[in-house]
């Protein structure tokens, strides 16, 4: 089989990819080893960039029909009562809409369902793109991909090959890069569960030895998050599924009724977190994306995010190498170009929010009461926040910024105008600067 471009993996970022380049014009085939449903917990909030993204796929109607709208983030901090109500001690609240775009919001949207939407997209281009189902890819050999479906071995011939395989990537392994990795003090239980219909807004409630993430789904569910300490996992479950009731119920009494809907331990998932970043995202006609060239901290939901945002520009790359007749592989580094800098400093972004979570004393926890809130009090602060967390632009914190979040000079007064956030949104020359 031959192709314009050979794409291993079928998740968020392997799809949109095929779909950007389908509509173009240009021949794909996807290899995804999965037969059904993956029943581990992926990505589920979709950044405004990315939902810019998805309206130019000609999808972004049909995800927001399948998804709840999240326009804020409060970030709540409490004192834990046993058996009782928690006592509020503040309550912050960072807003979407102070970025100035049309993309004013984030969305949940459950993985698979996105997934969905965007295979059936790419499959709407059917003479363009060929989609091999329960498919493994296994490397490459004599310069081409060589995949497994059952016991049948095929190769397939292609100008580029791109790894979208995840964390475990044949393509980076044949690329020989290096992978700086990080771990972290602490893992997650994550679950979804049932929710009032009143309960709509996503919330962090912490105190300062407890941390549980709330992130409304449709369907009146919620994407749950619970920080726990690295390797207390087996001891968690040894005190029972009523030591996680109770806990959900002390830090959000609106969801004691839903929490009980957990029947089985096989039901909540571990999620330890790690980061790691590749010294480099091409090799002559080889290039990776998403979790084979990064992997970021959950904690600022970025993850499924930054691997369609790499799809966007390296979709526009080859389609505009196909159109215009260049030679793919002399144009790749634009991809790195523009994405690794944008990737690293969103992963920088990521590990300072997980550390803020990271330690469980008291002084540590008055330490990021104080930051928070002023990100809400400095219109700055807040907007360099939201703006950066987005993915619609980039505008770094100076040493100004720090010294007001750390209490050490007070906030600013003035607010941030639209014409002054424009300068730091991404424009088109900066998302494909080949052009």
């Amino acid at each position: 089989m031959q192709t314009d471009v050979f794409i291993a993996g079928g998740g968020v970022g392997g799809l949109a990819l095929a779909a950007k380049l389908a509509s173009r014009g240009v021949h794909v085939v996807l290899a995804e080893q999965l037969k059904r449903e993956s029943p581990i917990y992926k990505g589920e909030l979709l950044q405004p960039k990315t939902l810019a993204i998805l309206e130019r796929l000609g999808v972004l109607d049909e995800v927001e029909a399948n998804g709840h709208v999240l326009d804020q983030l409060r970030f709540q901090e409490v004192h834990r009562n046993p058996g009782s109500p928690p006592e509020e001690v503040n309550l912050t609240e960072l807003d979407y809409g102070r970025v100035a775009s049309v993309y004013d919001h984030a969305l949940m949207v459950p993985h698979e369902k996105t997934k969905e939407i965007l295979r059936s997209r790419a499959k709407s281009y059917g003479e363009f793109f060929h989609y091999l189902p329960a498919t493994r890819f296994l490397g490459f050999e004599n310069g081409m991909a060589k995949v497994k479906n059952k016991k049948d071995i095929s190769y397939i011939q292609a100008d580029v090959y791109i790894g979208a395989e995840g964390r475990s990537s044949p393509t980076r392994d044949a690329m020989n890069v290096k992978v700086n990795r990080k771990d972290y003090n602490h893992h997650f239980l994550t679950v979804t569960i049932p929710r009032p219909e009143t309960f709509t807004k996503g919330k962090v409630i912490t105190t300062s030895s407890c941390f549980l993430g709330l992130f409304p789904l449709p369907d009146n569910e919620v994407r749950t998050v619970f920080l726990i300490k690295a390797g207390e996992y087996k001891r968690i479950q040894e005190k029972g599924l009523e030591h996680l009731y109770q806990a959900y119920s002390e830090l959000e009494p609106e969801l004691s009724e839903g929490v009980r809907s957990i029947k089985d331990w096989k039901t909540v998932q571990l999620m330890i977190p790690y980061t790691y970043h590749v010294d480099r995202y091409y090799s002559g006609n080889l290039a990776i994306i998403g979790d084979a060239a990064h992997t970021v901290h959950p904690m600022a939901g970025e993850g499924m995010n930054l691997a369609i945002q790499d799809a966007d520009v390296l979709g526009e790359l080859l389609a505009w190498c196909k159109e215009e007749n260049r030679p793919y592989d002399q144009y790749l580094h634009y991809y790195e170009d523009v994405r690794r800098p944008r990737v690293e400093f969103l992963l920088t972004l990521s590990h300072l929010s997980a550390l803020v979570y990271s330690f469980q004393y008291e002084w540590w926890r008055q330490f990021r009461m104080r930051a928070v809130q002023r990100i809400y009090d400095d219109d700055y602060l807040h907007v360099k926040q939201m703006l950066n967390i987005s993915g619609l632009g980039k505008w770094d914190f100076t040493l100004i910024d720090r010294a007001i979040q750390g209490s050490m000079l007070p906030p600013r007064r003035k607010k941030v105008s639209d014409q002054k956030q424009h300068q730091y949104l991404f424009s088109e020359a900066e998302d494909y600067p080949w052009k």
